[in-house]
């Protein structure tokens, strides 16, 4: 074993199947920045079974052989990741911690996709099927939080963060938040918000891509289309808990899973508005990178437009409300 990963502990218990067959595996990972071609440098796993209980840990410094990028936010220097093993020498063994189970992540797109691209740049593939955003099931469990921050989610259900931004802790944070949030979806009769997982393919490393400001990689970078107005007026800004309507103004900014095309095809669809900017009109941010500096994430801040992820968009536009003069 490397001297950067810990010993698995022993199973609590035997492993139960979770969803259609699958326990859970609740991740975090630390990485050089938000972008395309950032890098993992620690991962924290943490195995649960069908009933949210922990039945093994796993945890592993990654060399990103490359900046670590914030190191202020993540702690892990230069010098702390020397010597660590690259993300090719520890794939199998967080491949085999992953097979078979739902992913669990907390914005699961971000760790997702910083996952599976890994993988394919080791040219593999990262064996999930489904993952589950404990943002986007809070959301749907009505939980009375002031923001999607782990730390208001942790406080909710008293869960003591040691280490924020420590992989293995925040995984362990978020194991421990899960298990309520599971017993509460299935008193409720709330089905998981489970998504479908598509390999990233786009690495972010062609060599005519730009970097967009503060080393992020976005998919905004390309010629905008022209699109046909939206035939429904604007219905205001997006409430919390209720469905998007027809007619709200909607802007994206930053990296999507979903090309940003077909995520704007989907919402026009819809009847939502795509709008280039935002200002105080927006009913809606669409962000995987809600601290990020591009300018709509400071004007959203700034008008105090509400912001959810992708994975959370995705699910609203599942049923969005018809306008009341439709």
């Amino acid at each position: 074993m490397h001297p950067f990963q810990s010993t698995p502990f022993p199973a609590q218990r035997p492993a139960d199947d979770g969803p259609d067959g699958q326990g859970f595996a609740v991740v975090d990972v630390e990485t050089t920045g938000l972008g395309r071609s950032d890098r993992v440098i620690s991962a924290g796993v943490y195995q649960l079974d069908a009933d949210g209980e922990v039945t093994d840990h796993w945890y592993t410094l990654v060399n990103p052989e490359r900046d670590p990028g914030p190191v202020w936010i993540h702690g892990l220097t230069s010098e702390a990741l020397e010597g660590a093993p690259t993300f090719p020498e520890v794939a199998d063994q967080l491949a085999e911690r992953l097979r078979g189970r739902v992913m669990v992540a907390h914005n699961a797109l971000f760790d997702w996709n910083m996952i599976s691209r890994e993988f394919s740049r080791a040219g593999l593939r990262a064996p999930v099927e489904q993952r589950l955003c404990t943002m986007v099931l809070a959301r749907d469990l009505g939980l009375p939080l002031p923001n999607g921050k782990l730390s208001s989610l942790a406080a909710y259900f008293g869960v003591h963060q040691r280490q924020a931004h420590n992989a293995l802790d925040d995984a362990r944070v978020l194991a421990e938040i899960f298990r309520p949030s599971l017993h509460l979806a299935r008193d409720g009769g709330i089905p998981l918000p489970l998504t479908t997982c598509v390999a990233v393919t786009d690495l972010g490393e062609e060599p005519s891509a730009a970097p967009a400001r503060g080393g992020s990689w976005s998919s905004s970078y390309r010629p905008s289309r022209k699109r046909p107005a939206c035939p429904f007026p604007n219905p205001g800004r997006w409430r919390d808990g209720n469905p998007l309507m027809q007619g709200m103004r909607v802007a994206i900014t930053g990296d999507t899973a979903t090309d940003r095309e077909l995520l704007e095809d989907r919402a026009i669809e819809a009847g939502l508005h795509i709008a280039g900017s935002v200002s105080r009109l927006t009913s809606l941010l669409v962000t995987n990178e809600p601290g990020s500096w591009s300018g709509k994430a400071r004007k959203a801040r700034e008008y105090g437009t509400p912001v959810v992820g992708e994975d959370a968009f995705l699910q609203l536009l599942r049923e969005v409300a018809p306008h009341p003069g439709a």
